[in-house]
């Protein structure tokens, strides 16, 4: 399987993993008929991932710094995929352990989305999608993003 494919679905696989905590957001919103008993560990995600919505507009459209490695013209920094599946699988790893109660299985799911992370990484290298720099423009969004995750969870006690 070539690179390029490889990380495209593992960006579709994270977006999957984003569909089931927003699934769960709405399911529990409906259920308790009221966005403030929604568990604020799902709603403290939607800052983030706002931002990093954002943060694609900006550099894909507005403030382009580089270009493909591959010729192709467009826009590479930072890799969305790196971005996108490295921040929501961030965001996953701190919401499950709420969901999860087995450490152990928690443990071994960090370790999936560390691995896809790794292959996102890499794969967008050497797919010739991607600029070193871009990767990890990627991957320090990625961290920006889940810090304020953090701080926003924190601040709402959760």
């Amino acid at each position: 399987m070539q690179w390029d494919k490889a990380t495209d679905i593992i960006l579709i696989a994270a977006i999957a993993v984003l569909c089931v905590f927003t699934l769960l957001g709405l399911y529990q919103w409906i259920r308790r008929k009221s966005l403030k008993k929604v568990d604020r560990a799902l709603l403290a995600m939607m800052p983030p991932l706002i931002l990093m919505a954002i943060t694609y507009v900006i550099f894909d459209k507005f403030f382009i710094l580089n270009t493909r490695p591959n010729g192709s013209g467009e826009p590479s920094f930072p890799s969305t995929h790196v971005m996108v599946v490295t921040t929501i699988f961030f965001l996953a790893m701190n919401v499950l352990p709420k969901y999860i109660k087995s450490k152990a299985l928690c443990a071994l799911l960090d370790v999936v989305m560390l691995a896809l992370i790794s292959i996102t990484a890499t794969g967008r290298v050497l797919s010739d999608m991607h600029w070193i720099s871009d990767v990890i423009g990627g991957l320090a969004f990625a961290v920006i993003f889940t810090v304020i995750y953090c701080l926003i969870k924190k601040e709402k006690h959760v």
